[in-house]
């Protein structure tokens, strides 16, 4: 941990002072951690991405959600290994606020295959908390890895032990990830990030295409994340997060959409956590309070299978 203790309210870089923030929002359904020591995070650039270029436990996220009046989250893989699952399962057990772990199994290995490695983890004591798997298909050598047979076998699988699928994916791989999860209608999908949208560049038109044949698929859902990371980190404006979210709401509804911070990335953004939430609060200030429980918390209660994580 280098001895360094971060802020309670995350500001990020270029963030200002402290002010309390509405507890609106009791469910966060997309954290990271990491302890580099059992699994090291190759990817973070420790020039571009300072703010992130340490370890980050369960405390730290406990610290964090407190302080921002966040009652539950849901933590994501961010490594492509089986032992990742040991680790984010053991900070589970020992983390109040962590409701559930999206894991990773290797789903090339078919519906045999992902059942003998769900078979594995279910005797780890953390497991009980494993609400969905996800693969970083957005970084995989396989540029068809959405169309492999093995992989829809696999999904399947996930479906009949009632896990979701996160999709972690680039706009040009929105129409393959439709294809597959019209191809496995027993599998819920999840999508992060709303499918990346390049909001740096604002061509937007192929990503809204994309998002409209899997917002048209009942079982995808998406998550309302990560978007400050797709505009410029040090100036991205509420008016281009909403040139994503405004399109999102129409075509999914806040019943198949979540909320998430992709915390500790949006650390490398202007106003870290606490700036990311005010934006997503704005943009859906306008929702009914029904609309606001659904997209609060409601969507990632019936789609991760976790009840009562309300505050």
């Amino acid at each position: 941990m280098n001895g360094e203790t971060l802020s309670a309210v995350d500001a990020g870089p270029g963030g200002g002072g402290r002010r309390e923030l509405a507890a609106r929002i009791p469910v966060d359904t997309h954290v990271h951690l990491w302890d580099r020591s059992l699994v090291p995070q190759t990817w973070i650039d420790p020039d571009s991405m300072s703010a992130i270029d340490r370890d980050f436990s369960g405390d730290h996220l406990s610290e964090q959600l407190r302080e921002a009046g966040i009652s539950r989250a849901v933590v994501v893989q961010s490594d492509r290994t089986l032992i990742e699952n040991d680790y984010l399962f053991d900070e589970a057990q020992r983390t109040p606020e962590l409701a559930g772990v999206v894991g990773w199994v290797d789903l090339r290995a078919g519906a045999a295959g992902v059942r003998i490695q769900l078979d594995v983890l279910s005797g780890h004591a953390g497991s009980s908390k494993l609400v969905g798997i996800r693969h970083p298909v957005h970084i995989d050598e396989d540029e068809r890895w959405l169309s492999r047979d093995d992989v829809a076998d696999g999904l399947a699988e996930l479906g009949a032990r009632s896990l979701a699928f996160d999709l972690v994916i680039r706009p040009w791989q929105l129409e393959q990830a439709a294809r597959l999860a019209a191809r496995v209608p027993g599998t819920s999908f999840v999508l992060d990030h709303l499918g990346k949208p390049p909001l740096s560049t604002g061509e937007l038109d192929a990503w809204n295409a994309g998002l409209r044949q899997l917002a048209a698929l009942p079982n995808v859902a998406a998550k309302v994340s990560g978007l400050t990371i797709e505009d410029d980190w040090g100036d991205w404006s509420q008016e281009a997060l909403e040139r994503a979210i405004d399109p999102a709401l129409e075509l999914f509804g806040p019943s198949r959409l979540m909320f998430g911070s992709d915390w500790p990335l949006v650390r490398l953004t202007r106003g870290g956590y606490r700036g990311w939430i005010d934006a997503y609060r704005s943009a859906t200030s306008a929702l009914s309070a029904d609309e606001q429980r659904q997209i609060d918390a409601g969507t990632a209660e019936r789609v991760y299978g976790m009840s009562g994580v309300a505050s």
